[in-house]
């Protein structure tokens, strides 16, 4: 195949997924800035490779690339702490659930508030993250997840599993947090009477 066809077959079947591509880079890596490094990277290597692409399905093998190509920049700027997360860490580790419903991914179905789910997220380690956003964004089937994160099924699944949990546990903490403070800023002051007995009315 020469160069104008390949160019026009990568076109046609790699660049509809550039959205995918940007949106797990931005939440692996945190920012739109680096994002954007990496799916600019990650296509240049996918057009590098595009000759070894075989069958119809190019989104798992672009997204593939796009989380191998952020790998390869995190490690070089950060320590492999978030990735060595210990999965097997018993459940006292995570947060209670403060009497949210039992099957978290239904209670995070029926939440309304988005920017919640997306902050709390974003704190997650990014070994639940990336399985959240390829499983719950963008809708992958649990074996294109587990080759793009080049990681057993049952990792998969139990990643998600758990993820799930600690996401949903993260968004209930935080609207916690918003209720205390909403209270604590509708309270009314402490007043100090003056001399001479309360006065009443305002002031």
């Amino acid at each position: 195949m020469d160069a104008a066809n390949t160019r026009r077959r990568f076109d046609d079947l790699v660049l509809p997924h550039l959205d995918a591509a940007y949106n797990l880079a931005r939440w692996l890596c945190g920012n739109a800035s680096d994002a954007d490094d990496v799916v600019q990277e990650a296509f240049l290597r996918a057009f590098r490779l595009f000759g070894s692409f075989r069958g119809d399905q190019p989104r798992p093998w672009l997204l593939a690339i796009v989380r191998n190509t952020w790998f390869t920049t995190w490690q070089k700027r950060k320590t492999a702490a978030e990735t060595e997360y210990d999965e097997a860490a018993p459940p006292g580790d995570l947060p209670d659930w403060h009497g949210a419903p039992g099957d978290p991914e239904q209670w995070l179905l029926r939440e309304e508030d988005v920017r919640l789910v997306h902050t709390a997220l974003e704190r997650l380690p990014v070994v639940f993250r990336e399985v959240l956003v390829l499983r719950e964004l963008e809708e992958m089937h649990y074996r294109d997840i587990a080759r793009i994160a080049d990681i057993p099924v049952g990792t998969v699944m139990s990643r998600l599993a758990r993820g799930r949990r600690m996401l949903a546990a993260a968004v209930v903490a935080m609207r916690d947090e918003g209720a205390a403070r909403s209270t604590v800023s509708a309270a009314p002051a402490n007043i100090v009477q003056p001399a001479g007995g309360p006065r009443h009315g305002l002031q």
